[in-house]
């Protein structure tokens, strides 16, 4: 490949096979479809070549004089665990493959190979390195909400759009799709960011404690009350309070958050003067807040009060391009957490990843990569 065609190349692949005849094949098929490609006959002086060059993808024969394909896979990987290996060989065996995967490989393909399968190969795995890198960039940028789809997009020109307002938002969307992490995206893009952030649950919470939580108490104002507590909302002064299910909260307790963000103060339990606030309510609901106004169970007022900007969360099946990127996110995320290290996710995993319905939303695909890394036993 000419010098300037090189400086426009898609990627950049090594190939290693001690078969002249099969590197030559390779790099034809792989330089028409615009890659950058080296080819080498001798593994120790590929391996050489990879501490001068980066390289996105490494082709390389399992049985090799000297250096075999899964001892290349492993200095590879301990070296450059970024670069994508696909391992090619004419004695494929189920073991084989398997063996290849567990140490890091991509896929391991069998000859002979049509240059179509070939090329198949390659994509897949150069898109696999696009995603994986792209979530290694959405976690050191410090990304909140994760995704390249147009809705996920859309939502997060909305937030921009909408931080520095300091009006009251509503987020709607299924459960497990994210709520909580809008509203800290929010709040860390508002004029608030340096205030505190406080997150609280409304549902599941009987009348007298939520009144507790949010509102807190002077002492001596029940039994019991030995000590003045500062509720939840007053915490919150200075910032953002994040109301979680909003939708929960029993019609009597609305009346008195109805008449915190209109009065922008609040009565604590058996206290005698009100306390000053200034807060952003960011309130959320997986619940038709709008039925429930029909059906008397939320009151119009307040959802008016809430509502000043809607934000809706797509669900996960809506969004079905975000999946691979997220599962990567979440991988990277769980390895730092745990130092447990794994380089990839085997393409035959991926593709049940992506396809699987997730009735659970983003949260469910959370818990699924934390269990799988906490389960593997390789390196994919």
């Amino acid at each position: 490949m000419k010098p300037e065609a090189e400086k426009s190349a898609k990627a950049y692949i090594l190939v290693i096979d001690d078969d002249p005849v099969t590197l030559k094949n390779i790099r034809r098929i792989l330089e028409n479809d615009g890659y950058s490609v080296s080819t080498f006959s001798d593994p120790e002086r590929a391996l050489k070549r990879m501490d001068e060059k980066v390289y996105d993808l490494v082709v390389s024969d399992v049985r090799m004089p000297g250096l075999d394909g899964l001892s290349v896979v492993e200095k590879v990987k301990g070296r450059f665990p970024l670069t994508e290996i696909i391992l090619i060989t004419g004695y494929a065996s189920l073991e084989g493959a398997v063996e290849a995967t567990k140490r890091g490989a991509y896929h391991y393909l069998a000859k002979p190979f049509t240059p179509e399968g070939l090329r198949k190969v390659v994509a897949k795995a150069l898109e696999e390195k696009r995603v994986r890198d792209e979530a290694e960039k959405s976690i050191s940028s410090g990304r909140v909400l994760i995704g390249k789809s147009v809705k996920i997009r859309e939502v997060e020109q909305l937030i921009e759009k909408i931080a520095p307002l300091d009006c009251n938002i509503l987020i709607t969307g299924d459960s497990g799709t994210g709520k909580e992490l809008a509203a800290k995206s929010i709040h860390s893009h508002s004029s608030r960011a340096e205030g505190p952030f406080v997150a609280f649950n409304c549902g599941g919470f009987s009348e007298e404690l939520i009144a507790n939580e949010l509102f807190g108490h002077e002492r001596d104002a029940f039994t019991g009350a030995r000590t003045r507590k500062i509720g939840i909302i007053e915490t919150a002064n200075g910032g953002t309070l994040f109301l979680d299910e909003v939708g929960e909260m029993p019609v009597s307790m609305q009346v008195k958050l109805l008449r915190v963000i209109q009065e922008r103060e609040l009565m604590r339990v058996g206290g005698l003067s009100p306390v000053p606030l200034d807060i952003r309510v960011i309130a959320a609901t997986s619940r038709d807040l709008k039925t429930a106004v029909t059906e008397g169970t939320f009151r119009q007022d307040l959802y008016f009060r809430l509502n000043v900007v809607n934000i809706n969360l797509p669900s996960l099946a809506d969004r079905k391009e975000d999946v691979a990127l997220l599962a990567y996110h979440f991988l990277a995320k769980f390895q730092r957490r745990t130092g447990k290290t794994v380089e990839a996710i085997a393409s035959d995993a991926l593709n049940i990843i992506v396809n699987y319905a997730y009735p659970g939303n983003v949260r469910e695909l959370e818990n699924i990569m934390e269990r799988a890394l906490a389960l593997c036993d390789g390196h994919t």
